[in-house]
Order: C-alpha cells, then sequence, then structure tokens
C-alpha cells in the first residue's frame, strides 16, 4: 500500500511486529515449500516518510507517504522465485507464497515439512530514538529550515540561491526463513541537506552539506543546523576564488571523513560476495594476498552507534556485525548474504540487504571505513611538497571488473612547499582502487566517519556510511584543466 499526503499530523512510529503472527508465518512458509524447494523466507516492511523542501526562503514541498507489504522468497536450488504483495492477511500470503513457489519450479520432492519459526525475537537497538520524528510538529521543522536560509545567506552578498530539506525514515520489518529465523526490526533515520549558491567573476559555484544519522530528532540538540548552512555558503564561496586545478599524477592527500566515498565505490563493491562468483571483481581469488599498503585495514560494519547504514539485523534477519575485509593490507574476508555464504560454506556477515519489500536481497555495504593510522595530519601536509588537497570527494563511477574509477574533487587546495595554499576549481581523481590501496603511504590518526550516502546496486538503491582518517596517496591522476 502506498499514500501520499501533505502535512500529516503526528503519529508514533510505524511497528509490522503485531501484524503477522507466528502461526501465519508457520503455514506461509510450509506452503512456500510444499513441492519441494529447500528454502522460504517472508520479508514484511511498514515504512513511513516525511520531507520538507525549502527554495528561495520558503517552503517549496511538503511530503509525507506509507509503504507496506510483504516479499516471499523460495529457493528451489539454483532457482529463487519471488513475489510480492501489499496484502498482509493470511489468504494474501498464501498466494504470495504460491506464486513465489510456482516462479521456482518444483524440485520432485513432493512436501516438505516445515518446523515452526519459533518466538518472535527483537533485532539488537544500536541506535536508540530518544525523540520520534512522528512527534514534531510541521512548524519545529520549518524553523530549521529558516535558520539554515537565514545563515547562508549571511555569510555574503555573493549567495544568491539557498535550497534545504529536511526529513525521517521509520523503517519496521519482520523476517522469517525456514531455517527457523523469526525477528523484528525497527530504524529511524533523520536527514538534513543545505546547499548554497555564489555568483561571482568565476560565474556560479555551488556549496553543499548533509547530515544523516540512524537517531531520532534528538540530533537537532547536538547540531546546529545553521553551522552546517554557514559551512555550505563558505565552500560556495571559496570557490569564487579558485584557481583551475592542475592536471597529471602527483600525491592527493584526502582531508578525514571525506574520501570514504572512495573506499566504497573503489574496493567495497569488488569485495561483495556476488561480484566475486561472477569472477567480475578484481579480488576474487586474491584471499589471504597483500591488496593493500600495510597501513591500511578496511572494516564494514552495520552496528556503529548512530551511522547512516546502521541496523539491527539486515534484510535476511541476520544480525549486523563488525566484518574486517582487509587487515594490515591483507585481504582477510568478503561480504556475504545468506545464500552465498552457505553455499560457500563462510559465515553469515550481515550484509543481504534490500530497498524496499519489492526487491530480492542482495550483497550490500554498510558502513565501510578505513581504520586510523599512526601519523599526524599536519605531518601529512609538511611532508608533501607538491600535490593536491581534496577536503571534501564528490560523486564518482567505478568498474569493479577492473578497479578503474574517476571521482569528482567537490572542495580542493593546492599543496606548495608542504603547506595548503589556494582553492581549487573542481577537477577529478581518476585511478585504480587496488593501485590506490598500494600507494597510501601516510595514514593519520583522526578517523572520522562522513556524511549520509545512498548506495546504488541493479536498480537498488540502500542507506550507507562511509569514513576514513586524513590519508596521502603517494601518486594519484589530477583531471583538472590547468597547463
Amino acid at each position: 500500500m502506498r499514500t501520499g499526503t501533505a502535512g500529516r499530523g503526528r503519529e508514533g512510529p510505524p511497528s509490522i511486529d503485531g501484524v503477522i503472527d507466528s502461526d501465519v508465518l508457520d503455514r506461509v512458509l510450509a506452503r512456500a515449500v510444499r513441492t519441494g524447494a529447500g528454502f522460504a523466507e517472508v520479508f514484511a516492511e511498514d515504512r513511513r516518510s516525511t520531507s520538507l523542501a525549502f527554495d528561495d526562503g520558503r517552503v517549496d514541498r511538503v511530503t509525507s507517504g506509507r509503504d507496506r507489504g510483504a516479499g516471499i522468497r523460495v529457493v528451489n536450488g539454483s532457482t529463487t522465485g519471488y513475489a510480492h504483495t501489499s496484502d498482509l492477511t493470511e489468504a494474501g500470503l498464501l498466494a504470495a507464497a504460491e506464486a513465489a513457489a510456482a516462479a521456482a519450479g518444483s524440485g520432485g520432492a513432493g512436501e516438505r515439512v516445515v518446523g515452526s519459526v519459533g518466538s518472535r525475537t527483537e533485532g539488537r537497538r544500536h541506535s536508540p530514538v530518544l525523540t520520534s520524528p512522528g512527534d514534531i510538529a510541521k512548524s519545529d521543522r520549518v524553523d530549521l529550515l529558516l535558520a539554515a536560509d537565514d545563515a547562508a545567506r549571511s555569510a555574503g552578498s555573493e549567495i544568491v540561491q539557498v535550497s534545504a530539506g529536511i526529513g525521517d525514515t521509520r523503517r519496521s520489518v519482520l523476517i522469517a526463513n525456514t531455517d527457523g529465523v523469526n525477528v523484528s526490526d525497527e530504524v529511524t533515520r533523520v536527514l538534513f541537506r543545505v546547499s548554497a549558491v555564489a555568483d561571482g567573476d568565476a560565474g556560479m559555484q555551488t556549496g553543499y552539506r548533509s547530515l544523516g544519522h540512524t537517531v531520532g530528532w534528538e540530533i537537532f540538540d547536538t547540531v546546529e543546523v545553521a553551522d552546517l548552512a554557514a559551512d555550505a555558503a563558505r565552500q560556495a564561496l571559496v570557490k569564487l576564488a579558485a584557481r583551475p586545478a592542475p592536471s597529471g599524477s602527483m600525491p592527493v592527500v584526502i582531508k578525514n571523513g571525506s574520501g570514504g566515498v572512495l573506499f566504497h565505490e573503489a574496493c567495497g563493491h569488488g569485495l561483495e560476495a556476488d561480484h566475486i562468483a561472477k569472477g567480475s571483481s578484481v579480488y576474487a581469488g586474491r584471499m589471504g594476498e597483500l591488496v593493500a599498503s600495510p597501513l591500511v585495514t578496511l572494516v564494514d560494519d552495520g552496528t556503529m552507534t548512530g551511522e547512516w547504514g546502521t541496523a539491527g539485523v539486515d534484510d535476511e534477519g541476520t544480525p549486523t556485525q563488525r566484518n574486517v575485509l582487509i587487515s594490515d593490507g591483507v585481504l582477510t574476508d568478503y561480504m556475504w548474504d545468506l545464500l552465498r555464504a552457505r553455499r560457500e560454506g563462510r559465515t553469515l556477515s550481515g550484509n543481504g540487504r534490500r530497498e524496499t519489500y519489492e526487491c530480492l536481497p542482495m550483497v550490500r555495504m554498510t558502513n565501510t571505513f578505513v581504520l586510523a593510522g599512526p601519523h599526524d595530519p599536519d605531518e601529512i601536509i609538511a611532508a608533501t611538497d607538491h600535490g593536491v588537497y581534496v577536503s571534501e570527494l564528490g560523486g564518482g563511477s567505478v568498474n569493479t571488473a577492473t578497479g578503474d574509477f574517476v571521482f569528482g574533487m567537490r572542495e580542493a587546495y593546492l599543496i606548495e612547499n608542504g603547506r595548503i595554499t589556494e582553492p581549487l576549481r573542481e577537477g577529478n581523481l581518476i585511478g585504480n582502487g587496488p593501485k590506490v590501496l598500494a600507494d597510501i603511504d601516510m595514514l593519520a590518526g583522526d578517523f572520522a566517519m562522513g556524511g549520509p550516502g545512498t548506495c546504488g546496486k541493479d536498480g537498488q538503491g540502500v542507506p550507507v556510511g562511509d569514513g576514513q582518517p586524513t590519508l596521502r596517496v603517494s601518486s594519484m591522476t589530477v583531471g583538472g584543466t590547468a597547463a
């Protein structure tokens, strides 16, 4: 069921936990495997969201919506059948189970006896919610947007446009399967974003900041949206005086918390087990090998309190956990979903994720980051005679089969004689994931997570986090326009 309304009143958090009882799940799963399939799963979801958009000094749009339904997966050998429904009655679920079973085909083994899914458990709450977004009035949300608009415009007369948005998503899930899993989980996420446009002799330049955490509205008790807006305006104003970025191979220093997306894209996707199974990753068959600088330890962790990719369980009912993927430069593990881990005899890692109940789960990252190193950030700058300091990376793309990538530089500066000097216009970083990992020669102790992200894969988007300390890559290609 999908609805869209404007200006909905206050409400409590959604819950799918009491909608489908365990006896119904037993009967639905039994129907799903009665022709001999080896595995069946029910994934039910209730998602509510609210957002306000603010542009040119006024509220531009208020939206709210609710999406509730269930997906049923049936696995028969190497064939998977999937059906979803917005009808959460027993009859609706049984019909979806029949459809998924038919799509999976007959195993020719007759009916399979399925044991009870057992008592329902709750996913561990890594990010408690103190103030439910459903209790926040529209006027309070508008006040935050007005404060952001005022702070950005106060940064300078060159600021000619400010856009901001604030929203929340409250998601309740229930997962049960023929392995005996019967678990529920609730996750609340709150997002704020602001962009500012400055107009000057160099044309229009944009600054952007965002804040996103898996917490309740209490996040705004500790973070000032005015500070974020002022920083977005500062970024836009700095770019007005920027010079063209250099071009060629040179050392690149990336500020803490701002470059985690590089590791997410350039190597994280290549460590997902589906890419490994297809042979479409440069890391396939390299377990136990040195794949990065010995300074690098790469972790994916879905349990980090408050981070954007955090949840109690993944979308297959597996508890999220901390998974060390690369340790001191050595590849130690991949990320796994339920079916691939079982097929390969591997331990579940809690990385089976899906966008909504309408989607099949796949291997996905949660919060992916590089651990802190032994150096001081100032030491890294001082040790760099000439290069580029990237204060914030923009979007990018990567070929997981080769590791080749291109990323934009949203905010960057020239490094000259061991000092950060002039701002640079936006350019690109061009490189290869495995080579960049090997070429990290300095890593600071100032670890920080970056802003919220949405990871797209095979048409699905899920919330993810990333982060890293300040680090230096000894040589990377900068795609600038300066001669």
